[in-house]
């Protein structure tokens, strides 16, 4: 099944716009939030096919949302792309254990964001 419908969880405005304009170039639907708590809700909400999530953020980082999503039944089939600046490869691995499926360095190369995004379909 192909994905239609993403989620961005970002905090930041630059990065939240600059994911949603290649997105919806590409004809994906997208949303947004802004932390990890929004993020739960709009999941709960909107069911959104994946989700892109940053990792530091204020309130909940973005390892912490991904294992919550990752371990809640009704939540725990949606693919969760990680794009953060957190270019360890113990966060990658760290991301992965958290359920993530891939995990992007910033800054997002668009190619490589969409080649992974077609990966999962």
């Amino acid at each position: 099944m192909a994905i239609q419908k993403v989620l961005i969880v970002d905090d930041s405005p630059t990065e939240r716009y600059f994911l949603t304009d290649i997105l919806v170039k590409k004809g994906f639907s997208v949303s947004t939030a802004e932390s990890g708590e929004e993020a739960l809700l709009k999941i709960k909400a909107d069911k959104p096919e994946l989700i892109l999530m940053d990792v530091v953020m204020p309130g909940q980082n973005g390892f912490q949302v991904t294992r919550a999503i990752a371990r809640d039944p009704e939540t725990q089939n949606v693919p969760i792309i990680i794009c953060t600046s957190k270019g360890q490869e113990t966060d990658r691995i760290w991301g992965l254990r958290q359920g993530a499926r891939d995990y992007i360095v910033k800054p997002v190369d668009p190619a490589e964001l969409l080649s992974k995004i077609e990966a999962l379909s």
